[in-house]
């Protein structure tokens, strides 16, 4: 386990948590690491809400598939980041999501329940946990707002921009990386990739943007 602490050390569940205290934390949650290929499924829709997971390496993504076969990606989930806690620790009775790797990757597995109640031995480090992780749902639930706020415009071309507006003002920079091909940020926004395609190169033409796979570099917000 002490192989990982770089990356638990990052993770906002063990802030304030001091590494003496990391590995009998694991014992306290039931701590275990399972290794998953790419593509294959972390968590399944209509599993039992019983675990949560941490990113250790490579990295996932929360699905959702309606029931005409139609594919959104709700989230990207990269190391030291949590999957699954919202329905584990919400009350959940199943998993209304599909949590993909999406490279061969590494996941913590914990017991919910062993995180969210404070243990026989009463240790400190356990409160803090728990505060930790009231801090991290709150923060996934304004995610989860600002998705809305993407998937709520109108037109393609509303939605990728304002995409892009918030990993620019996240990134602090006109230049930025995106965690997601051109068919997963067609499911991220929830239109048809050629319908995107066609409007990014639109927006090269008219200079509001760069691209290149999935690097862009912003320009002239003006024409936006």
């Amino acid at each position: 386990m002490k192989k990982y602490y770089d990356v638990l050390r990052r993770c906002s569940l063990f802030e304030g948590i001091s590494d003496s205290d990391l590995m009998p934390m694991m014992g306290c949650v039931g701590g275990t690491v399972k290794k998953f290929d790419k593509r294959e499924n972390i968590f399944s829709e209509g599993e039992e809400a019983k675990k949560v997971g941490i990113m250790l390496s490579g990295s996932a993504q929360i699905v959702r598939v309606d029931y005409y076969g139609n594919r959104t990606i709700m989230e990207n989930v990269s190391p030291s980041e949590l999957c699954g806690e919202s329905f584990a620790c919400g009350g959940a009775d199943e998993i209304p999501v599909d949590i993909v790797a999406t490279e061969s990757s590494e996941v913590l597995l914990m017991d919910s329940a062993r995180i969210t109640r404070s243990c026989s031995n009463a240790c400190g480090f356990h409160q803090q946990m728990i505060f930790n992780l009231m801090k991290i749902m709150a923060v996934k639930n304004l995610r989860f707002h600002q998705k809305i706020e993407i998937t709520s415009k109108r037109t393609t071309r509303e939605k990728l921009m304002t995409y892009l507006m918030i990993e620019a003002k996240k990134k602090r920079s006109d230049t930025f990386d995106i965690p997601y091909d051109r068919q997963e940020l067609a499911d991220y926004l929830e239109v048809d990739r050629s319908g995107l395609s066609a409007e990014i190169s639109k927006l090269r033409r008219e200079g509001v943007l760069l691209s290149e796979k999935n690097r862009f570099t912003l320009l002239d917000r003006r024409k936006i």
